[in-house]
């Protein structure tokens, strides 16, 4: 009697295991915005740093290329991008940048999610959307490609008003977010600059999941040459 009340514990924690195994995720990917040429160009011509509008967006699919090749078969792949740096950016390069953007979704058959705001993302991590409810996909990675400084996401820098941002998401906001979001060993990175400093540690307080970020600049320049890899500037290192 005893053996078989073992074996049939066994059979139903291995189907606990397999089902959970199942339970459907998703893995958020977030881009901030492009500077405008017309504001990069009043700096020296040593400080300019984002003049391709691209630098946030094909980071971002080579990301999610490899996301599909790695994450467990059903894994939803979002793409949060910030919409209207990419509009501003387009009607000065004279450019369809969001129809690009649009065909990055249709290319990879990932989920596109344009955003305006900081709420914006907290919302959308804590509720999901009508296609991907949050109640039913827990998040199993997120990560950022963009501007940001020590205390933030700096969705628009140098979008809208030269070297500021009016779009963003701060760390004293993170505490707005719903630590159940996240799959208990989701993966967070941001390739921003300085979140290593600070906000990292508020994003695992928020959340319980850590947040690996710079300890200094990341360099998103010659990416051409490291497969569209963000690098960390000199002297700067990655923590979490």
């Amino acid at each position: 009697m005893f053996h078989r009340f073992l074996t049939l514990a066994l059979v139903h924690l291995a189907c606990s295991w397999v089902a959970a195994a199942a339970d459907p995720t998703e893995y958020i990917i977030c881009s901030g915005g492009p500077a405008l040429r017309k504001w990069e160009d009043l700096r020296q011509p040593s400080m300019r740093h984002d003049r391709w509008w691209g630098n946030f967006v094909r980071t971002a699919r080579v990301r999610m290329q490899e996301l599909q090749k790695t994450q467990p078969q059903g894994t939803i792949i979002t793409w949060l991008v910030y919409r209207d740096g990419y509009l501003r950016r387009a009607a000065e390069d004279r450019d369809p940048l969001t129809a690009h953007c649009e065909s990055v979704r249709d290319t990879y058959k990932i989920n596109l999610v344009w955003f305006r705001t900081g709420e914006d993302v907290i919302q959308y991590i804590n509720q999901g959307s009508q296609q991907v409810p949050r109640r039913s996909y827990k998040i199993s990675g997120f990560e950022y490609f963009g501007h940001s400084n020590k205390y933030c996401f700096l969705f628009d820098y140098s979008s809208d008003i030269y070297a500021t941002s009016t779009a963003w998401l701060h760390e004293a906001d993170l505490a707005r977010l719903n630590r159940s979001a996240f799959a208990r060993r989701a993966y967070c990175q941001s390739w921003g600059c300085h979140t290593g400093e600070s906000m990292s540690k508020a994003w695992k307080s928020a959340t319980g999941v850590p947040m690996v970020g710079a300890i200094g600049k990341t360099d998103y320049s010659f990416m051409h040459l490291r497969n569209w890899t963000v690098a960390l500037a000199e002297g700067a290192r990655w923590t979490r």
